[in-house]
């Protein structure tokens, strides 16, 4: 590994976790008080940092709730995994009621699959306008694209069509995705996964500035390498340039979810994304 990246990587997590710590308000050593002071400013830098629920998989949606808030974060994105499509609108208006009585943020759900069928896509829409999901994370048919524009403008929603790297034949890179919506109507846009884009062989950087104007949702992870398969770990220990992407994010002010998806150890994910996240932070605090 190169000296200068695993010594970077170090001063990173150390300066994260000890703002995690000061955030947290946890009982510290006298050694470890006397390191920590209240942070002067946003440990996120203005970044709407928060966590996709397909991370917690395994667990029920208020075991997700509670591990979301035990990692430090108020932003949440919903995996139907959590509340199914077939939901009542009962059942979404009290997992919308349990998320926000926790102090959590939801900022949207997804990734959901539509298929050129009104019923369906319409379902959709019901079951994120009940829930109080301001976007879409969605990968819907390119013949549904004007079903979906059309629901959009209807339910006033966002959308964000999720691109999936090598092997997805819809929206394999978020360039594919801008293409087909850049002269839609504004509320057509997407949602950036920057490992399934590093694994295309692509800049994320470059697509983020690119993006930015349509960029309404953004998948936070990192990948051991940039090969067509895929092989997670926790941010920071991998590839992409992690430092450049929350760079380009903060300078643009970025004001949508970024939304850690981390796809690795799902029967216990939180050490990896406490990991993450507090690399994350010591990133972010090195910024002016």
């Amino acid at each position: 590994m190169n000296t200068s990246i695993s010594i970077d990587r170090r001063r990173f997590l150390r300066s994260g976790l000890l703002g995690s710590a000061a955030l947290a308000g946890t009982l510290l050593t006298p050694e470890t008080d006397a390191a920590v002071t209240k942070p002067a400013r946003d440990p996120w830098d203005g970044l709407k940092v928060g966590i996709t629920t397909y991370t917690l998989r395994n667990f029920t949606l208020d075991q997700a709730i509670t591990m979301t808030k035990a990692a430090g974060v108020k932003y949440i994105s919903l995996k139907d995994v959590h509340l199914p499509l077939n939901s009542t609108p009962a059942q979404r208006r009290e997992a919308a009621q349990k998320i926000a009585a926790a102090g959590l943020v939801l900022m949207g759900g997804g990734v959901i699959y539509m298929n050129n069928q009104e019923p369906e896509v319409r379902n959709a829409f019901e079951y994120a306008k009940e829930t109080g999901m301001p976007t879409i994370i969605c990968s819907p048919e390119p013949e549904a694209l004007d079903l979906v524009e059309r629901l959009a403008v209807q339910y006033n929603l966002r959308i964000a069509i999720h691109n999936h790297g090598p092997g997805d034949k819809r929206y394999p890179s978020p360039l594919d995705v801008l293409r087909l919506v850049k002269d839609r109507n504004p509320l057509m846009g997407l949602c950036l996964d920057v490992g399934h884009t590093v694994r295309l062989g692509e800049d994320p950087i470059a697509a983020i500035h690119r993006c930015a104007d349509r960029l309404y949702d953004f998948h936070m992870k990192d990948e051991k390498a940039a090969t067509a398969r895929t092989s997670p770990v926790p941010v920071g220990r991998g590839v992409i340039d992690i430092v450049g992407v929350l760079k380009a994010l903060a300078e643009k002010r970025y004001a949508y979810d970024v939304a850690l998806e981390y796809e690795a150890h799902p029967e216990d994910p939180m050490p990896g994304m406490i990991e993450s996240y507090a690399y994350m932070r010591g990133v972010l605090a090195t910024f002016g």
